[in-house]
C-alpha cells in the first residue's frame, strides 16, 4: 500500500506488500522486500537494499552519501537483513571503495537517533540503543548490544555477544563474549546475562571467564597471557575464537582495568 503523497521513482524496485506511509521518498536504485512496512518523513536514497520484514520508523534517512572527503561518488550501497527495525530518525550511510557497501544484519533493532557511518559492517541480532554512533569502517559481531550513547572510533573491532555500557567511548576493540564499561574502557566481566539467554551451558561461561581472567584480571603481560591460554587449555571453539580475535586486532584491545600497563 502506498499512500498517493509519498513519491516513488518509478524505478524502485518494491515488493507489491510493502507498506508505504505519506511524505516518504524514495529513490531509483532502491530494492525493498516483502512484508517491509517504511513510515511517514523516511528518506531511501540510491543504493538501499532492503530485506523482508523489516520496519522504518519516521525520519530515518538510509543509504545517503558517506560522510567522507574522500568519497567520489564511486556506486556503493546499504544492504539491510531481513526483520530489522530502524528507529526515528537514524542514519545509515552508504559505503565507500574500501568495502564498497555498509551491511546490516537479520533481526537488528537500531534505535532513535542512532548512525551507522559509511563500510560499517553489523552482523545479526545486534541492538544499539539511542543516539549510538558508529564511525566509518567498523566491524560489529552478532548478538552485540551498545546502551544509549556509546561512540565507536573508525576501524573498530566489537566481538560477538559482547555488552557496552552507556555513554563509553570506544577508542579500541572489544573482544567477544566481555562487559566494556568506565573511562578509559575497561573490562568489567563477561556478558553472563547475554550468554544464558543464548543458550549457553555453565561450563561454556565458566571458560569463558577463566580465559578472560588469564588476560585481563592477572596483570600479565598480553602475550604472556595468550601464550599460557594456547599452553595450557585444551582447544576449543570459545578458545580459539578469543585467541583468533586477539591476534587479529589491528588497532589493539580494551585494558583490563586498573591494569592499563598491560596492554
Amino acid at each position: 500500500m502506498t499512500q498517493p503523497l509519498a513519491y516513488i521513482h518509478p524505478e524502485a524496485k518494491i515488493a507489491a506488500d510493502v507498506v508505504i506511509e505519506p511524505f516518504v521518498t524514495i529513490y531509483g536504485d532502491v530494492e525493498i522486500g516483502e512484508g517491509t512496512w517504511i513510515g511517514s518523513n523516511v528518506t531511501i536514497m540510491d543504493g538501499a537494499r532492503i530485506g523482508k520484514n523489516c520496519r522504518i520508523f519516521p525520519g530515518a534517512v538510509i543509504s545517503a552519501i558517506p560522510q567522507d572527503l574522500k568519497f567520489a561518488g564511486e556506486k556503493t550501497t546499504v544492504e539491510i537483513g531481513d526483520n530489522t527495525t530502524i528507529r526515528e530518525c537514524a542514519t545509515i550511510n552508504r559505503g565507500t571503495k574500501d568495502r564498497w557497501k555498509t551491511s546490516v544484519g537479520n533481526n537488528c533493532l537500531i534505535m532513535a537517533y542512532c548512525h551507522v557511518g559509511h563500510d560499517c559492517q553489523i552482523g545479526n541480532n545486534c541492538i544499539f540503543s539511542n543516539n549510538t554512533t558508529l564511525a566509518g569502517h567498523v566491524t560489529i559481531d552478532d548478538y552485540v548490544v551498545l546502551a544509549g550513547m556509546v561512540a565507536v572510533h573508525q576501524f573498530c573491532h566489537i566481538g560477538a555477544h559482547a555488552f557496552v555500557t552507556g555513554g563509553s567511548l570506544v577508542r579500541k576493540d572489544v573482544p567477544p563474549y566481555v562487559k566494556a564499561a568506565r573511562e578509559p574502557l575497561s573490562y568489567v566481566g563477561i556478558n553472563s546475562v547475554g550468554l544464558r539467554r543464548r543458550g549457553y551451558s555453565s561450563d561454556q561461561i565458566n571458560e569463558i571467564q577463566d580465559i578472560y581472567r588469564t588476560i585481563f584480571v592477572k596483570k600479565h603481560n598480553l602475550s604472556n597471557a595468550l601464550y599460557m591460554i594456547e599452553a595450557e587449555r585444551q582447544p576449543t571453539e570459545i578458545r580459539d575464537e578469543i585467541l583468533d580475535f586477539i591476534r587479529n586486532s589491528n588497532r589493539g584491545i580494551m585494558k583490563g582495568f586498573g591494569n592499563p600497563s598491560s596492554f
